[in-house]
């Protein structure tokens, strides 16, 4: 049996001194091995978040942790802006509809990002704003928002929190929480963190806190309270993802191998950067600018001529590489080519060469080898450097 090539934006592949972390004998998470685990490990991972503030650990999906954040933070009726440039950013859209607020939505087109000056004049009109929802990393669309502009023009124009969903590149993409000023940071396992899905990661400013501790919308599970309260014992309030958080302990010891986190970062955009090269070279269209493209998962249109769903599908089946397709009116117009967490060059290098495989199968138009030498020369260039 072949192994499965997974190239999705998650859940992706499993390191295996991770794996081999998460098989560890259970402990109990009330014991005083586990408090060890827990602070050692949300320690190590503050420098991915780029904050001081506690790392909070909820087991559960990243929605929930969404919903966490939403819940906690604000009140039926109170109004909040979210804003949205794809499937995900309406999630935030939904969560906040579902709670009673009052949703003002700065929606764009799927591919596009946000600019400061966009939110700046959407935020002109408003005068009570509690929060401002945003997606750091558009999944559905390979677009990376640029979250540390837009918190400025939050702080500058306005007194409210800024709320920010990184579950698709938190891990993977540049996160500097504190001094960007990002008020709640949130992030999920399976995806640039490298574990399988079921942890939610998310750090709270002080100027978040306070707003918690006022806020008087109900909760149980999902009570941020609750969780700060635990973790200052080292705990969480209910039984945590134990064996996760051996695997989050691996993946800290991972990148503190890679030569710390920024080398993490800059390997990401360095294949990014291969990935659109290559589909140039194969005359194969991008969804996004340059300027605002992922790090973690690159959009790219169908290739011209070919039924989008029979060439992944064939791909999958005779080359075992798998990509994901599209999300809402973008499905059969784009494939999702996912480069993150346990995804090198070798890998990038690989799946474009498959990816060739197939277009030669489906009698596309093209010079063979081309994407595979438009890569190579971007991780060649890369290494002199």
């Amino acid at each position: 049996m072949y192994p499965n090539i997974l190239r999705h934006p998650g859940p992706t592949p499993i390191p295996k001194k991770v794996q081999l972390a998460m098989n560890q004998d259970m402990i109990s998470h009330r014991s005083e091995e586990f408090v060890q685990l827990y602070r050692k490990t949300t320690n190590r991972v503050k420098p991915i978040f780029g904050t001081k503030q506690e790392i909070i650990l909820i087991p559960s999906g990243g929605t929930a942790a969404l919903e966490a954040v939403a819940v906690n933070t604000v009140s039926p009726g109170e109004e909040v802006v979210v804003i949205t440039v794809g499937a995900f950013g309406n999630y935030f859209v939904s969560i906040c509809e579902k709670y009673g607020f009052k949703v003002h939505k700065l929606e764009k087109p799927w591919g596009e990002a946000c600019t400061e000056e966009e939110l700046s004049e959407f935020l002109k009109s408003l005068t009570n704003v509690k929060a401002v929802f945003a997606t750091y990393n558009e999944t559905s669309t390979g677009i990376l928002n640029p979250v540390n502009r837009l918190a400025q023009v939050v702080r500058t124009q306005t007194d409210a929190l800024f709320i920010v969903d990184g579950v698709s590149c938190i891990g993977g993409a540049p996160a500097e929480m504190d001094q960007w000023g990002i008020d709640i940071l949130v992030t999920g396992s399976q995806k640039a963190m490298m574990l399988p899905p079921g942890l939610a990661l998310l750090s709270v400013s002080d100027r978040a806190w306070k707003v918690i501790e006022k806020n008087q919308t109900p909760s149980y599970y999902l009570n941020l309270l609750s969780y700060r309260e635990w973790a200052e014992k080292g705990m969480t309030p209910n039984t945590p993802a134990v064996s996760l958080i051996f695997g989050l302990s691996a993946v800290c010891d991972l990148i503190e191998e890679e030569g710390g986190f920024s080398q993490t970062v800059a390997r990401h955009e360095l294949m990014k950067n291969m990935v659109r090269q290559a589909m140039r070279a194969l005359s194969i269209g991008l969804l996004t600018a340059d300027e605002y493209a992922s790090p973690t998962i690159t959009a790219i249109k169908a290739p011209e001529g070919l039924n989008l769903g029979e060439f992944l599908g064939h791909l999958k089946k005779k080359y075992h590489l798998d990509f994901a397709g599209g999300l809402g009116h973008l499905q059969g117009k784009i494939f999702r080519f996912g480069h993150m967490g346990y995804c090198f060059p070798s890998d990038i290098l690989q799946a474009v060469s498959l990816l060739e495989a197939g277009l030669q199968d489906f009698n596309y138009s093209f010079e063979p080898g081309a994407g595979v030498l438009a890569a190579q020369k971007v991780f060649l260039a890369a290494q002199q450097k």
